[in-house]
């Protein structure tokens, strides 16, 4: 018998899926980037807020409004490399290419037109050794040999 205690189910019943909102300052440039560079489609638009999706990834773009520029989503992906390919031919930000990490993910970073960073990830790449990261200011950091990580010259 477990020594845990028992949850309550939430009166208000199960969680469904978490949409973001990402803060823009020009919708239509932004509606246009997302579009072009990225794949997602126009789902639904009501003045100042959007909706886009691509396969099963949902979000929402608010201009002026809701959030703050510079939010980082992580977004699951079968095939980080070829998302990467297709958004680079779409011109796309490119913000650190697809690179295996320690905790368990090889991921990719794209900037949008107000500095919102999608981390795309997918599995680790077999046989591949684990890469640098690129943090919110840009630098790039490499893990040590200890599971640290070391921030480049």
């Amino acid at each position: 018998m477990s020594d845990r205690p028992r949850v309550e189910p939430f009166p208000g019943g199960p969680l469904g899926s978490a949409i973001p909102i990402l803060r823009v300052n020009d919708l239509d440039a932004s509606l246009a980037y997302y579009e072009q560079a990225l794949g997602f489609r126009l789902d639904w638009r009501a003045a100042t807020v959007l909706s886009l999706s691509r396969d099963r990834a949902s979000l929402m773009l608010s201009e002026g409004d809701q959030g703050h520029a510079g939010t980082w989503l992580w977004i699951a992906t079968g095939d980080v490399d070829a998302l990467y390919a297709e958004a680079e031919a779409g011109g796309a930000r490119l913000r650190h290419p697809p690179t295996n990490h320690p905790w368990g993910s090889r991921e990719c970073q794209i900037a949008d037109l107000d500095g919102n960073v999608l981390r795309f990830a997918a599995d680790l790449r077999a046989g591949e050794p684990m890469g640098p990261w690129r943090d919110g200011t840009g630098a790039r950091w490499h893990p040590t040999a200890d599971g640290g990580w070391e921030r480049e010259e």
